[in-house]
């Protein structure tokens, strides 16, 4: 009975450990969703598939362990491809392509981050590459001046 305890004490922590190894990433809309359960802000990377700084942020800094978990652990993470005229979705009544929320966030360059707050009316942006030590100071900064739409 022990060895069958212990045996599955050990399969759901590496389960645990394995769900941190990797951003969740969402749709826009499923982050929407997600946030009328259990209200948190959205992190929306803005991306374009040529962006070469965009590529380097996912093999590099969205690989890092403490990043990986930051995000997870405060955000509603989100993949959006600014130059994606073909899939759509809702928000707040309206369709827009992800190229026309990229557009109505006022997105300029790439990468950039969006940070939405959990009302979904305020938005403030992190852009450019950074490295996770820089990425993470980032993020704490706008999440301890309490970002929140409150």
């Amino acid at each position: 009975m022990k060895k069958i305890f212990l045996l599955a004490f050990t399969f759901i922590f590496a389960l645990a450990v394995q769900a941190q190894d990797k951003i969740e990433w969402m749709k826009f809309e499923e982050a929407v969703a997600a946030n009328q359960a259990n209200p948190k802000m959205l992190i929306v990377d803005v991306y374009t598939d040529w962006c070469g700084w965009c590529k380097k942020m996912d093999a590099l800094t969205f690989q890092d362990p403490k990043v990986v978990e930051y995000i997870n652990d405060q955000f509603y993470a989100v993949k959006l491809n600014a130059e994606d005229t073909q899939r759509t979705f809702e928000f707040m009544g309206k369709k827009y392509s992800e190229a026309e929320m990229a557009a109505v966030m006022r997105v300029q360059s790439y990468p950039n981050f969006v940070i939405i707050d959990p009302t979904l009316k305020n938005i403030t942006q992190l852009p450019g590459y950074r490295e996770p030590e820089q990425f993470l100071e980032g993020l704490g900064y706008i999440v301890k001046k309490g970002f929140r739409g409150q």
